[in-house]
């Protein structure tokens, strides 16, 4: 798969107009501050080509980029940020549910979390989403960078245990800014897209 060739699709709100050409989806999730838009950058190797947001939580579309058309990056609408009014909270439970409604559609599931915090409860939702779909899914542990090394595996520890991740789940320790984890979360990517044994 040819990374560079990498396009932005279109923005949804209605899923009505969702490709239905078959492609592989790899459906990206996480809080609106996690850096998701940074790692979606760093997989391509591409410095501004997810927009990174301004202002958090102000994004309620499902965005498509089309890679080497032969699948999609779906960077699903980031989640949690406090000034967000009750119906943007809401609007976004009823795109989620949508979205998720039919798990076919999901190739593989990417949960982004802070790598430093205690995931939160948002966090946990969107991981039952992904366990709900019974697709494959990984969760990223992003900001790796910010942590000192002797912090690192205790906090690893403590993501897999709030999200009640089974031992096949991957967990991965990422670093958006450094490039760390890159090579895993793209060998999990091209697997589910068949271009890995």
């Amino acid at each position: 798969m040819n990374l560079q060739k990498a396009e932005f699709l279109t923005s949804l709100t209605d899923l009505s107009k969702l490709p239905k050409d078959g492609l592989p989806q790899i459906a990206f999730s996480g809080k609106s501050n996690v850096g998701k838009s940074s790692v979606i950058n760093r997989v391509l190797q591409r410095k501004n080509f997810a927009r990174v947001g301004e202002t958090p939580g102000k994004t309620i579309h499902i965005n498509f980029f089309r890679i080497d058309n032969r699948a999609y990056f779906v960077d699903l609408p980031g989640y949690g940020y406090a000034k967000v009014a009750k119906s943007e909270k809401e609007r976004w439970g009823r795109l989620m549910e949508a979205y998720f409604s039919d798990p076919t559609r999901i190739s593989l599931g990417i949960l982004i979390v802070d790598a430093r915090h205690k995931p939160t409860e948002n966090d946990v939702t969107m991981a039952k989403y992904f366990q709900g779909s019974e697709r494959p899914w990984v969760v990223v542990a992003n900001k790796l960078d910010k942590l000192k090394k002797s912090e690192v595996e205790p906090n690893l520890a403590l993501i897999r245990e709030a999200l009640a991740l089974d031992p096949q789940t991957p967990l991965i320790p990422f670093s958006a800014e450094k490039g760390t984890g890159r090579e895993d979360l793209l060998r999990e990517i091209l697997r589910v897209c068949g271009e890995l044994d």
